[in-house]
């Protein structure tokens, strides 16, 4: 009995010794394992904002090296910096986490643009890359990113982070590798391929720690892992992000008209540095009807935007087009509009040298006389008012009800609020009524001071874009 026994042992170890060589991996390989990143996070409750909700998607395999420590330690100690490229990244992380998990795909990758761009919509590089994906021109086209001197869709939100996670998804395929594909993205999946070839031929290991890059694409997935370092545990970094909340932050407009950059920023009741931000794609300060442009607007900027385009009087644009001639002088068409030929080069990106045009849509400054006052509408709520409208189908108030006054150039009109509400239908629920009205259950609930998610039938709601609480 005792030489089974120790005949069993001996079975046990040797199948034991089998397992662990299994490879067969050369001495010294490193191996990567998607170790956690952050606490434990419990899973029963929803996000609390879009940095929790960010990390609970983390997927990728975290890089522990001596460049990813230089880097953290780098970021840790510029919050300011974190803090405003954080602060820069709130108006579009929604967007991009919700878009990361329909397809299925690591939201690390919502870091990204920190190290591309440092979430700044109209970053420009040497190398000719531009947007919050840093799309150089020859990858945008292959991707259906429009560039002409009207638009460039590389600085679209929308446009260029589909084109980017269509890019980053066939990387992966190709790669089959998180490290590679990131690396193939700023360096090139021929280049990176090309690497990992030369290193199988030599007989060395082909993977990412292994191949040959350039400094710059060496130190790309250390910044990210850094960034995913910060964002993982802030407060072990001594770092402190703004508050971005769980929620769209723009919504679309479709169908406007011919309008003014500037003009539209207005009517929004916004900066005109705040809409460029969202609307960064447009080259020109006009936006062509023609063009069937998409505006993106804060989602409690919309309302005020329809309601004051609907009350406008006078013209939105203060530019038009004009089609030249084939060999008719640049300059003679600067002369006849009013404006240098210096000004009609960079308004159209018209080259330098160039004397003569081609036959092409130009924009000039329409007629005098056009520009016209700006009638603004007031969507807020006066403190008194309690005979504001509650039904959807009052969104838009008549003018006659409207109150107006003269401030300096501009007219001011006063109107009551957009308050929309939605009465409960049987098998509503908040889940369902998020979904249709672009929101969050969290902020549904919080307009309406519910304590729960149960919803009776007939119950009247508040929905977004009213910023009034319940």
């Amino acid at each position: 009995m005792n030489c089974l026994r120790l005949f069993i042992l001996l079975i046990v170890a040797v199948l034991a010794g089998c397992a662990s060589n299994h490879g067969n991996q050369p001495a010294g390989h490193k191996t990567y394992s998607a170790a956690e990143t952050s606490r434990t996070i419990d899973l029963t409750h929803p996000p609390r904002d879009m940095w929790d909700r960010i990390r609970r998607g983390f997927a990728i395999p975290n890089l522990n090296d001596d460049l990813t420590e230089q880097w953290t330690n780098y970021y840790a100690s510029h919050p300011e910096s974190v803090y405003l490229m954080s602060q820069r990244a709130g108006k579009y992380l929604y967007f991009i986490v919700d878009e990361l998990e329909r397809r299925g795909l690591p939201t690390e990758l919502a870091l990204l643009p920190f190290v591309e761009s440092a979430y700044n919509p109209t970053a420009y590089s040497r190398a000719k890359a531009s947007g919050l994906w840093q799309f150089i021109p020859s990858t945008g086209l292959h991707y259906n990113l429009k560039q002409d001197s009207w638009r460039d869709q590389r600085r679209d939100p929308i446009a260029s982070t589909h084109a980017a996670l269509d890019y980053l998804s066939y990387l992966y395929d190709f790669q089959g590798d998180w490290y590679l594909a990131l690396a193939s993205y700023n360096w090139g999946e021929g280049s990176v391929k090309r690497a990992l070839d030369k290193n199988a031929n030599a007989g060395q290991p082909a993977d990412y720690a292994s191949i040959n890059m350039p400094d710059e694409t060496r130190n790309y997935v250390p910044k990210l892992q850094a960034i995913k370092n910060i964002v993982a545990n802030p407060k072990k970094y001594g770092i402190n992000l703004p508050e971005v909340s769980n929620t769209p932050y723009f919504t679309t407009i479709q169908k406007t008209p011919t309008i003014d950059v500037a003009v539209a920023a207005r009517l929004a009741e916004m900066s005109v540095e705040d809409f460029k931000a969202l609307n960064a794609s447009f080259n020109t300060p006009v936006m062509l009807a023609e063009h069937q442009p998409t505006l993106l607007l804060p989602t409690d900027r919309a309302d005020i935007f329809k309601a004051n385009l609907e009350a406008y009087q006078g013209k939105l644009s203060s530019w038009q087009t004009y089609q030249s001639q084939r060999g008719e002088s640049y300059a003679s068409i600067a002369k006849k509009y009013g404006i240098s030929l210096g000004q009609l080069r960079a308004i159209n990106g018209l080259p330098g040298k160039s004397s003569k045009a081609v036959a092409q849509t130009l924009l000039v400054p329409a007629e005098m006389g056009g520009a016209g006052g700006i009638q603004l509408a007031s969507l807020s709520y006066p403190s008194n008012d309690a005979s504001a409208p509650d039904s959807e189908s009052k969104a838009r108030p008549s003018l006659k009800k409207a109150t107006v006054q003269q401030r300096g150039k501009d007219i001011v009109v006063k109107r009551r609020v957009n308050a929309r509400t939605h009465t409960v239908k049987s098998g509503e629920t908040l889940f369902s009524l998020a979904k249709r009205y672009n929101t969050s259950v969290d902020e549904l609930r919080k307009l309406n001071n519910l304590k729960n998610n149960s919803l009776a039938k007939g119950k009247q709601l508040r929905v977004p874009g009213t910023n009034i609480r319940g």
